[in-house]
């Protein structure tokens, strides 16, 4: 799972503001395919996603020989480091891999394109995406993130490392009591650790928010979205428990953990890893070992689970091609080749057509991710949209206070006082 790093990001945008003019599309010689240009195109990941990337890019510059594409990668604590001084010079990258906890931050200075123009003059074709998933890259009636997939919340789980018996395997239906029964009994049978900790609190915590009917924030974003601190308190206080007998890992082990090589769960130190949906797939070329997906515990995980785009493309307002531009998320969104090559690494594809075309070629493996996508979007409608501003350092906030409980230097009570005064002050002050 990534680790936030929160780099210079929110001072440089202090003293960064662009214009925010309309632009004409126009057939140019760049959409005629006469003038040789250049994009460019930056994202975060693991290595396989960065070989299949390269080989999309060399798929779509054999179509378009005309336009040539320079990529940027890194892992995700770089990426937004190396994005910032960027960001502050107006020399972003043409296309920009954007998650959603940033988007409402780049496009309220005035650094992203509005992309509904593209997609009005089928540039970019939508006819087989819902609405309703595009509205998960808009801010406003604007669309300044164009969703690459869909993902969920998911449990992944190495068979091979639980203990024996119907009572130690996880079910759709678990209980926190029946997981923290499994992650013991783990432990106490392999020596291991039962779960890899569960790193990226923001995602989890809401999660488990929702299904006691609450949110992490409020309608507005101005302000958290829960009342009861006692929420909070119960959600780490498993962890301390889990932690205490030894099945659950320190923070400081999970400090160590750079890259998926390093995943407790690749190195068969734990039995389960917290992750979003999509990473099931690069954990399966990780471990070559079967595994299986569930749904984190509930009850109420039919309000629980909701999906996400998993991540998005975003045109910088200071690209020179951004016909070009459209033409490459045009491609990575709708050609089936490309898509056979990706195989739902980003998500679940969002065109209802590829998904149905790929998922023809897919391991029962890879299928599975697709399956648990499609349970948790039939049984929950919603489509979360951008995080509210200022939510890059409440998530910060989140991780900080996670880390000074788990390290037992305050206790959950103490840590849910202090993170719901400052994260109130800080979307307070955003929004």
């Amino acid at each position: 799972m990534k680790k936030l790093l929160f780099s210079t990001l929110s001072l440089v945008m202090v003293f960064f503001a662009g214009g925010c003019g309309d632009f004409d599309l126009v057939d140019s010689a760049e959409s005629k395919g006469n003038e040789e240009i250049t994009i460019k195109i930056a994202w975060w990941g693991e290595k396989p996603r960065h070989d299949y990337t390269l080989e999309v890019i060399e798929m779509f510059e054999e179509k378009y020989p005309n336009i040539n594409v320079e990529p940027l990668y890194s892992n995700w604590d770089d990426y937004w480091k190396r994005l910032a001084p960027m960001a502050a010079g107006n020399q972003l990258p043409d296309i920009i891999q954007m998650d959603m906890l940033y988007l409402k931050t780049y496009s309220e200075n005035f650094l992203l394109e509005d992309l509904t123009p593209y997609i009005n003059q089928k540039r970019i074709k939508t006819e087989s995406i819902s609405e309703t998933i595009l509205s998960g890259g808009k801010i406003d009636k604007h669309l300044y993130g164009f969703p690459l997939g869909l993902n969920a919340p998911a449990i992944i789980v190495d068979p091979s490392l639980l203990t024996s018996g119907v009572d130690n395997q996880p079910k759709e239906n678990w209980t926190w009591s029946d997981f923290e029964q499994i992650v013991l009994q783990v432990h106490k049978d392999k020596g291991i650790y039962g779960t890899n900790g569960m790193k990226s609190p923001d995602i989890f915590l809401a999660y488990y928010l929702r299904t006691k009917g609450m949110d992490l924030y409020n309608k507005t974003g101005t302000g958290l979205g829960y009342d009861d601190d006692q929420l909070f308190v119960e959600y780490f206080d498993m962890q301390l428990r889990l932690l205490d007998k030894g099945a659950f890992p320190r923070a400081d082990v999970t400090e160590q953990i750079k890259g998926i090589e390093d995943e407790l769960l690749v190195k068969q130190q734990s039995a389960m890893q917290w992750a979003y949906s999509n990473q099931y797939i690069g954990f399966l070329e990780a471990t070559n070992r079967q595994l299986e997906l569930f749904p984190p515990p509930g009850p109420g995980q039919d309000v629980g689970l909701t999906v996400k785009p998993s991540m998005l493309f975003s045109m910088s307002r200071s690209s020179k091609h951004k016909e070009a531009v459209a033409q490459f998320i045009n491609f990575f969104i709708n050609d089936i080749e490309a898509n056979k090559v990706i195989k739902g690494e980003r998500g679940v594809p969002i065109s209802a057509k590829v998904a149905e075309k790929i998922k023809l070629d897919l391991s029962d493996d890879q299928r599975k991710v697709f399956d648990y996508v499609n349970e948790v979007q039939n049984k929950n409608k919603i489509v979360e949209k951008a995080n509210p501003l200022g939510s890059n350092e409440v998530v910060k906030l989140l991780q900080d206070v996670s880390e000074q409980i788990l390290f037992k230097k305050i206790t959950s009570t103490e840590g849910a006082q202090k993170f719901r005064t400052e994260a109130n002050k800080i979307l307070s002050d955003n929004n």
